[in-house]
């Protein structure tokens, strides 16, 4: 696996063996970023100085990604300590320590946020229906802030239903991966 694009571009990332963490591969992830350069449903210049979030994070090649790309910080999040260890060693090796927040969290009851994300990555493991909860608890936590972009990796055979305070833009399929795009939209306020 290596970083796509940007300063590190053609730099390797590391990922553990086994099948516990499955990184997206190189291919989808620049189909992902190609999505967020060019649709007209984000905001130009996302990257640009951008605060990313990176939840259920594996090896982190989704953020690391984007500080290539631009953005100006990154928090990974993700409950497996294998994990925790590829992450910081990949953001040691490309020079992004300082830029990459690592914290190992439960995404069903994260910590509260430091900073609102402007753009965020989520791929929960497949089949477990954790998006949802998850896209929930990290928004009550302040991880998303208002207008955020929010991009949810899942198996091709899962659906996301309708999430409230979600707003779904674009989908796409990569091989067995789906990646569907949303946007944290701001509650109605009560009547």
């Amino acid at each position: 696996m290596r970083i796509v694009a940007g300063r590190n571009r053609g730099r390797a990332i590391e990922a553990p063996a086994g099948l516990a963490i499955r990184p997206t591969a190189d291919r989808a992830r620049q189909a992902v970023f190609d999505v967020l350069m060019h649709s007209p449903d984000v905001p130009p210049l996302l990257l640009d100085g951008a605060v990313v979030l990176d939840a259920f994070a594996g090896t982190g090649a989704m953020g690391l990604e984007a500080l290539s790309r631009g953005a100006a910080s990154c928090y990974f999040l993700d409950g497996d300590a294998r994990a925790i260890a590829c992450i910081r060693a990949n953001a040691q090796r490309l020079n992004d320590a300082a830029r990459a927040k690592v914290i190992k969290a439960d995404m069903l009851a994260p910590p509260q946020a430091p900073a609102s994300a402007t753009l965020a990555f989520l791929d929960p493991p497949y089949g477990k229906q954790l998006c949802a909860p998850a896209l929930r608890a990290l928004a009550a936590k302040g991880w998303l802030g208002p207008g955020a972009i929010v991009v949810v990796e899942q198996d091709g055979s899962e659906e996301l239903e309708g999430i409230a305070g979600f707003a779904a833009f674009d989908r796409r399929r990569y091989g067995r991966a789906a990646f569907v795009f949303l946007r944290h939209t701001t509650p109605e306020p009560p009547p």
